[in-house]
């Protein structure tokens, strides 16, 4: 008997769905029984419902017998892109530091506007902890309760809470417990943790958690709205949303945590492609078992073991030396062997093409170092993607039309785009835009739409525009290549019609089934994930015991989640010395995915179908928007199980904000404005700024660098907030900044520009400075891993210089020198 999952990606351009057969993954359609591909519209759950329709029509499947639907969208970074007041709150950030961060406050950083929209006020309250688990200083409740009081008094309702080190804290000592006494004081408050958004790495940890507290709303009300479409739809299984990482998270926790859904379309498209192409099966006959299987006896049990982490092998990485001799040695014997091919993962959509590689583990190599989320930095997991402007809707521009400067006859293809508007305006559809596609079906690759309409199209033009798409693909291909062994390309995307014939430097190409849709399959077949990110001082343990400990952990967290305990395994094991430390510390970071378990409670009822759109297990990350009692809060909705489904009705855009029956009581009832009750999601009620996300950390962006100059006047270097991108570029690419990163050395620097005007702040040569010249020099040091969570107070070194004058009997100097 057949089980089914559904799959919907949103994208810029289209909205795509499939449904798969689980049981049917081992035959040539790879179990995909249909796929949809519509507009998408500017409401995007209507659009979702359409699509989900269509593959059930076509599908004709038993509706009782779908495991779940998996939603990848866009829709809650879209709110932070445009600065949308309507859907987006002001958060207040409390900090847990005792005297320290004040150098950095918080929205460091930020764009201008969306710092204007977000900005609700900054706290510093003792508590957080120092690396080693031991309090900074202990939490004080009636601070805490002062506090909670002016944020009521100020009027907001959000607050993101961050404590130093606070990831480390396993016995709930911070973040918690001060949760917990702030909503005791205000329940009215929702409250996000930083523990639960992301790592070590104090500013881009804050700076998520302030981001998510801020769209919280917006995600309840879009979950509420893809659960009000699945009752009208008549499903009553788990709803699941797209992580930026590849994998599923419930609905209500993504509601809670909708910061983690931002960036999901990528990750589904390779997937997708993976699956499709069969790699799925490759990986699992290679990959080490590293989680839970059945012995020989068909007990399920663990089977990983500490020989087993083989980092290499499950896409991780150690980084505590070099290599020795016998590794030296074996690498050299495998020079002469074959080498295994690259997976590059081609997804050519409307509008842009994606390119990504693939790791042994079958995910996405990641991206690394930080991601800007509208302008903000943050550290998330997500796919490192090169993306250019080629894709179906791509504009074809022949000769001066497309530069001054061009040849005559040169043809331009992209990067703008007819997008959406893809079948009103490209010439196949009588519109008047010659698109890429308008190219191949012109030269008779394709069959779409009307191909008299482009029968006028000259040879020379049609094999030129060809020529050009063939380049750059080429060219972002080899972007992404990391070594010289064969390149394996998997094409997908609707666009993928544009590649023909070969491609240089492409050893074999490949077009799995299904591949136009592969973002929307890739939804379908999503694991859920469980992460440790955790450092731990060794004190005498033996560090694989250690890391096999934090293994346990990884997968325990990923079963609480969802996944089938028989097929969580580790994909997953990085391990980073800590540098400066008194004893040997490592940070460790684990990831375990499994597929998502048949529910006990299989069959689903009509009379569960709001609270079946949850995972079937309950998330271990407590919700943000819990409060301290539902006593304190009585004015929620009743939500009895018994209550009978409301009638379906057609879904329209104003219905995805309205009351609804929730999937379990939330107690999010911040005060909104009369126009929430509108279309939020419509194009028309935007309020937002076309360049809120413009971001304040680039000021070059717009500058002509080649024939930018500094102000240097008499020997004298005045430096602007350009310069000082470019020194902070320039530090980082000569590693001259010690053993850490210099962006924050860079914000402080851009604070000191802002708050004292240019013209303070000069850099001058040693050899214009008076023989009697006094020249300070103060530094940190430590391990950056440290002094970027535990950020500076800010007078440290300021107090120091000034302690060395006082001693010294200097009461003036000329210059400070950097010591590195």
């Amino acid at each position: 008997m057949s089980f089914y999952r559904i799959g919907v990606d949103v994208g810029g351009t289209n909205t795509d769905a499939a449904i798969l057969d689980v049981q049917a993954a081992h035959e040539p359609t790879r179990g995909v029984l249909a796929s949809h591909k519509a507009l998408t519209t500017p409401d995007i759950t209507s659009g979702i419902e359409a699509a989900i329709v269509a593959v059930l029509q076509a599908s004709k499947v038993d509706r009782s017998r779908i495991l779940s639907v998996a939603i990848g969208t866009t829709h809650f970074i879209n709110a932070l892109i445009e600065a949308d007041a309507r859907r987006l709150d002001r958060v207040a950030v409390v900090r847990l530091c005792g005297p320290f961060t004040r150098q950095m406050p918080p929205f460091t950083g930020f764009p201008a506007e969306i710092h204007r929209v977000l900005d609700g006020g900054a706290y510093y309250l003792d508590g957080g902890l120092e690396v080693d688990g031991r309090p900074i200083a202990p939490l004080d409740e009636a601070q805490v309760r002062q506090t909670a009081r002016a944020i009521v008094a100020s009027g907001v309702r959000v607050v993101a809470l961050v404590g130093v080190f606070s990831p480390l804290d396993h016995q709930a000592m911070c973040e918690e417990k001060g949760k917990a006494i702030l909503q005791d004081e205000a329940p009215e408050l929702a409250v996000v943790c930083s523990k639960h958004i992301g790592p070590t790495g104090f500013l881009e940890r804050e700076n998520a958690t302030i981001l998510n507290a801020a769209i919280l709303r917006t995600g309840h009300s879009v979950k509420d709205g893809f659960q009000r479409a699945m009752e009208r739809l008549r499903l009553t299984c788990p709803l699941y949303l797209c992580q930026n990482d590849g994998t599923l998270i419930d609905a209500d926790t993504a509601a809670d945590f909708p910061i983690k859904t931002f960036a999901s379309g990528p990750s589904n498209s390779m997937s997708g492609a993976a699956f499709l192409a069969g790699l799925d099966k490759k990986y699992a006959q290679t990959l080490p078992v590293l989680g839970r299987g059945a012995d020989s006896t068909g007990k399920v049990g663990r089977v990983f073991d500490r020989a087993s982490l083989d980092m290499s092998s499950v896409g991780g990485r150690e980084e505590d030396g070099e290599e020795t001799d016998e590794e030296g040695e074996k690498r050299e014997e495998k020079k002469g062997e074959q080498l295994e091919p690259q997976i590059l993962v081609v997804d050519i959509g409307g509008t842009t093409t994606d390119v990504c590689a693939l790791l042994p583990s079958g995910f996405p190599r990641q991206a690394p170092g930080f991601v800007d989320v509208a302008g903000v930095r943050t550290a998330f997991s997500i796919p490192e993607v090169v993306s250019i402007g080629l894709g179906g809707g791509s504009k074809v521009e022949v000769a001066s039309s497309c530069r001054p400067d061009a040849a005559a006859g040169a043809v331009s293809v992209g990067p703008s785009s007819v997008g959406h508007e893809f079948v009103a305006r490209s010439r196949i559809f009588g519109g008047p835009t010659l698109t890429a596609t308008d190219i191949v079906v012109a030269d008779g690759s394709v069959q779409l739409g009307d191909a008299s309409l482009v029968g006028d199209i000259p040879p020379e033009t049609r094999q030129a525009a060809r020529n050009e798409m063939n380049r750059l693909l080429e060219t972002v291909i080899d972007k992404m290549k990391v070594s010289t062994a064969p390149v394996h390309v998997l094409l997908v995307g609707g666009g993928s019609i544009l590649a023909a014939g070969d491609i240089k430097g492409v050893d074999e190409c490949i077009k799995p089934p299904h591949q136009g849709a592969a973002n929307a399959v890739g939804a379908a077949i999503g694991k859920i994930c469980g992460e440790v990110d955790t450092v731990e001082i060794l004190g005498g343990r033996d560090e694989k015991a250690v890391i096999s400990a934090a293994c346990e952990r990884a997968i325990e967290e990923a079963i609480a989640k969802g996944a089938a305990p028989d097929d969580v395994q580790i994909v997953e094991v990085n391990k980073m010395p800590l540098q400066y430390m008194s004893q040997v510390t490592i940070r460790i970071q684990i990831r375990a995915v499994g597929r998502p378990a048949i529910p006990i409670e299989y069959p689903f009822s009509s009379s569960s179908s709001s609270s079946s759109s949850s995972s079937p297990s309950p998330s271990p990350s407590p919700s943000p928007l819990s409060l301290a009692s539902e006593s304190s809060s009585p004015s929620l909705p009743s939500s009895p199980s018994s209550a009978p489904s409301p009638p379906l009705s057609p879904l329209t855009p104003s219905s995805l904000l309205s009351p609804s029956r929730p999937s379990s009581p939330s107690p999010y009832h911040l005060q909104t404005h009369d126009d929430i009750k509108l279309d939020e999601q419509a194009e028309g009620s935007k309020t937002g700024v076309s360049n809120a996300s413009h971001p304040t950390t680039t000021p070059s962006l717009g500058v002509d660098i080649a024939n930018y100059r500094p102000d240097v006047r008499d020997g004298v270097w005045y430096p602007s907030d350009i310069d000082l991108e470019f020194i902070s570029t320039g530090c980082a690419v000569l590693g001259t900044g010690g053993g850490g990163p210099t962006y924050y050395e860079y914000l402080k620097s851009l604070k000191a520009l802002e708050s004292h005007g240019k013209g303070r702040m000069r850099i001058i040569s040693p050899a214009s400075l008076k023989d009697d010249a006094v020249v300070c020099l103060g530094s940190w040091y430590g391990s950056p891993s440290v002094i970027n969570e535990k950020l500076a107070a800010g007078h440290e070194i300021i107090d120091a210089i000034n302690m060395v004058n006082q001693l010294q009997n200097i009461d003036r100097f000329d210059g400070v020198l950097a010591d590195e």
